[in-house]
């Protein structure tokens, strides 16, 4: 099994490194004693998962110092371990909390003798217990870092590939209104309109006579190969961002005919290289109304 242990300092970004595994398809588990790091292993063995990650951290308390002994364990049973110790400067990790407004873990343990730790003591307080495991990995100081580099900096180190962008293609009817959920809007208004030909009106951008009326026009070439060359140069860009998603809507005026045949060829284009959906908003509403 491929097994990630992510530990540290909270407030260094320990959520922000599970939460980019879990999106590229590791078993996340947040705030797991070392005790029942076996079993758990084991368990998900035999339930066929092979990519495991976990987020151990002074919440785990006194059970952290077993983990150098636990991942020898580990390792010696042939299983592929990485360790991210995550760290900060002691301002950083009080202007966060200051702007969460999070309690630190450790403010919640109070003697029964004495007040609560302020935010600092319970930083310091929690430095020295994980001190012990500072060294037994990869040391990441998350200090300065936006959190799109440190998704970037756990991928590499993990050597985790991206999950793979969804790429929503959807057609809709101006009239209708543009999609709250579009992220790109591609206007087809300014082509030829097979709804003014008799024999096509009733036919969508989906049957072939609709199809071959427009795949004669040139600028309708023009124009899905425009929005094509956008997305290639732009889409890098923003995968960079870590966006799962990316809704690239195209309308004109009903809705029926020239972009639903545009999304149909970006479509079919784009599925050679990304995860792609079709939805066309102003057909399903048809469909519904008709049945």
């Amino acid at each position: 099994m491929r097994l990630v242990l992510i530990t540290g300092i909270s407030g260094s970004g320990k959520s922000i490194a599970l939460n980019v595994l879990e999106d590229d398809g590791f078993f996340c588990i947040d705030n797991l004693p070392v005790r029942f790091l076996d079993e758990v292993i084991g368990s998900l063995a035999a339930a066929g998962h092979e990519r495991l990650a976990v987020a151990i951290d002074a919440r785990s308390g006194d059970s952290v110092e077993g983990l150098k002994q636990s991942v020898g364990g580990l390792a010696r049973h042939g299983h592929d371990i990485k360790i991210l110790f995550l760290n900060a400067r002691t301002d950083t990790l009080v202007q966060r909390y200051s702007e969460t407004r999070r309690r630190h873990p450790l403010s919640l343990r109070v003697p029964r003798d004495g007040e609560p730790p302020t935010l600092l003591e319970a930083i310091e307080q929690e430095r020295e217990l994980m001190s012990v495991l500072e060294n037994i990995g990869v040391s990441i100081d998350t200090s300065d870092l936006h959190p799109n580099v440190l998704r970037g900096w756990v991928r590499d180190v993990v050597g985790a590939e991206r999950a793979p962008i969804t790429l929503l293609f959807e057609s809709f009817a101006f009239k209708h209104g543009v999609p709250l959920d579009a992220d790109l809007v591609f206007d087809a208004r300014c082509l030829p309109n097979p709804y003014y030909t008799p024999e096509l009106r009733p036919m969508t951008g989906q049957d072939e006579p609709v199809a071959q009326y427009l795949r004669a026009i040139p600028s309708v070439r023009r124009l899905i190969d425009d929005i094509s060359a956008f997305l290639h140069a732009w889409l890098p860009h923003y995968l960079q961002e870590n966006r799962a998603y990316l809704t690239v809507a195209i309308g004109c005026t009903g809705g029926q005919h020239r972009s639903v045949f545009c999304v149909e060829e970006l479509a079919r284009e784009f599925r050679r290289i990304e995860h792609v959906l079709v939805r066309h908003r102003s057909l399903a509403n048809r469909l519904a109304g008709g049945a």
